[in-house]
């Protein structure tokens, strides 16, 4: 990977023995091995066995996760936030474990609808849900630093499953309560 972007910068005109860019492919490596952290996580590791039984059938709602990913047609990032919620059936999954779910995603090359779908379909399995709603909102730099270039531009892209399809007062709830 430092290889490839010495060669980007010397495509781009610049001179890579200069000083400020020296250690540039080596960093800009070590960064997108970071942004992409996703493939190299699996969900169990990041569960960690982190579902406890409830009686709880109400809805469990965490919102305003930071979401940072990287879209998959220009590599460059979109960054906004994550709104999650789903209807316990006997199991609730630790707080903490739904953002994970979501960075194990967004860390991931790929367009904002997937990712939307992707962490739907995930807390649904892991918890056996009756339901999830996801609702992702997020400024796309493919957007704004280039293309249309459109600045004040939000992305919302949402998934619901289950009960969120089909029942209208459980969705008009979750949409509610995030907005």
């Amino acid at each position: 990977m430092e290889s490839a972007y010495k060669e980007i910068l010397e495509a781009c005109g610049e001179d890579i023995t200069r000083p400020g860019l020296v250690d540039t492919p080596k960093r800009a490596a070590k960064a997108m091995q970071f942004l992409t952290r996703g493939y190299h996580q699996n969900l169990d590791e990041v569960i960690n066995n982190a579902l406890f039984p409830s009686d709880s059938r109400e809805m469990v709602i965490v919102k305003d996760i930071e979401l940072y990913s990287m879209c998959e047609h220009h590599v460059l990032p979109f960054i906004g936030k994550c709104h999650v919620a789903y209807i316990p059936t006997g199991t609730v999954l630790g707080l903490s474990k739904i953002a994970r779910i979501v960075d194990m995603f967004a860390r991931r090359l790929q367009i904002q609808e997937q990712l939307t779908m992707e962490i739907a379909e995930t807390v649904r399995s892991v918890t056996g849900a009756d339901g999830v709603g996801v609702i992702i909102e997020a400024k796309h730099m493919c957007m704004m630093m280039r293309g249309v270039e459109k600045q004040n531009s939000v992305m919302k892209t949402s998934a619901m499953l289950g009960i969120f399809r089909s029942n209208q007062s459980t969705r008009s709830e979750f949409l509610s309560l995030v907005s």
